[in-house]
Formats: C-alpha cells, sequence, structure tokens
C-alpha cells in the first residue's frame, strides 16, 4: 500500500485521476439502471397480462350469463358466433379479431362429467384443441365454456420465465359451468 501511495505521489496526473469522483454518479446510475429497468418491465409485463386474464374471465362470464338465462338460444350458437361475442369484450388488449383465441362449450349429463375434462397439450407445446366443439344445451341442462389465448410474452428477458406454450407464448384461460335457467327453447 505504501508503494502505491509512492507512486502516486511522483505523478501528479495519477493523483487527479484517482481524486476526480466525477463520473462515479455516472457509474452508479448505470449499475442502478439495470436491474431497475428489469424490473420494471417485470412488473408491467406482469400487470398488462394479469389485466388480459381478468379481462378474458370477464368476458366469459358476460357470455355464460347470456347463454344461461337464454338471451343467446342454443340453436343460434356456433363458433364464429362465440368467438365474436368474446372477442368483442377483449378486443382492448388483443390483436384484431383474436387469432390466438379457442373456445369451448359443451353441454353434460352432469357436473361431474364435465368437473373430469382437462386442457391437454399437444407434443409440440401447444394446446390440443381436437377435441373441443360448440354444442350448447337446452334449458335446464349443464354447460361449460372454456376459454383459451394464447397470449404473447412482450419482454425478451421474461420469455423464459412467463412463457408456457410454444412460440413464447403464456396461456390465458377461463371456464364457467352452470346449469341453464328454464327458458323457452
Amino acid at each position: 500500500m505504501d508503494s502505491l501511495r509512492r507512486l502516486v505521489g511522483r505523478m501528479p496526473g495519477l493523483r487527479r485521476f484517482g481524486a476526480d469522483r466525477s463520473g462515479a454518479t455516472a457509474i452508479e446510475f448505470t449499475l442502478l439502471a439495470i436491474p431497475f429497468s428489469l424490473l420494471l418491465f417485470a412488473i408491467l409485463e406482469s400487470c398488462i397480462s394479469f389485466a388480459g386474464q381478468q379481462l378474458l374471465a370477464n368476458a366469459t362470464d358476460d357470455v355464460a350469463r347470456k347463454l344461461r338465462t337464454g338471451q343467446i338460444k342454443a340453436a343460434e350458437v356456433n363458433e364464429g358466433m362465440l368467438r365474436t361475442l368474446i372477442c368483442e369484450r377483449i378486443d382492448l388488449l388483443v390483436a384484431d379479431d383474436c387469432p390466438e383465441l379457442e373456445v369451448d362449450l359443451r353441454e353434460f349429463t352432469t357436473f361431474e362429467e364435465a368437473a373430469k375434462v382437462r386442457v391437454r397439450l399437444t407434443a409440440d407445446g401447444d394446446i390440443d384443441t381436437s377435441d373441443f366443439a360448440v354444442d350448447p344445451g337446452p334449458s335446464m341442462s349443464k354447460n361449460m365454456l372454456r376459454v383459451f389465448y394464447r397470449w404473447p410474452v412482450m419482454t425478451d428477458f421474461m420469455r423464459k420465465s412467463m412463457s408456457n406454450l410454444k412460440d413464447d407464448k403464456t396461456l390465458l384461460f377461463a371456464t364457467v359451468t352452470w346449469q341453464n335457467e328454464p327458458f323457452d327453447d
């Protein structure tokens, strides 16, 4: 340590360089800005994804209520109509025409039968939609509406931790199971 002090004492330029603290603030800011930015983007990504999930759940509840009360008749419902009804309610946060939206509406004989339905993934890590249908039941029938949306993860460093589907997307999911009210078919 003494040899370093002697060296600095002999070289006045080195002494001034060692005493100059004007760049320390810039370096400290840079060291703190990077983790702060990462944290900020992680919070924003999570919040937007959560808002999308809530929007999807509310849209699913609204459409299920119309089916349950007979405002939308079973004979009128098809996949295109169901997708449009849900897409209109979530278009605030998703791409035009909801290209990543999947719907499944089926009638069941019991609630236990509906509870056994599971989400399956394909070998490549996508949703298996092979058994999805749009087949609602009449008055007093038991129905289940499942809605899926492949949500894109926008922040690069969050993709690995947030995505659970292929193409770095995460699955947003909402479901409602109900018994239709008595209404005229």
